[in-house]
């Protein structure tokens, strides 16, 4: 891996990273085809371990809203 591959993928968590803390992501998986849509070509590679994808979930979990109960 090169040194601009390497910091293509950290660009691009980077961006998974700030879009599932946006709130608007309920999983890594939506994060991903978000990441597809505004043209990143590497999002697959760069949320390939299990670490992203984990840390991932977690932001998209705790940026969202809970439910209240009434």
């Amino acid at each position: 891996m090169t040194q601009g591959d390497d910091r293509s993928l950290q660009a691009a968590r980077a961006r998974a990273y700030a879009l599932a803390e946006s709130g608007e992501f309920a999983n890594s998986h939506a994060v991903e085809q978000a990441l597809i849509a505004e043209g990143w070509s590497n999002a697959a590679r760069a949320l390939e371990s299990a670490y992203a994808r984990q840390a991932i979930g977690e932001r998209c979990r705790a940026a969202r809203p809970l439910a209240t109960a009434h």
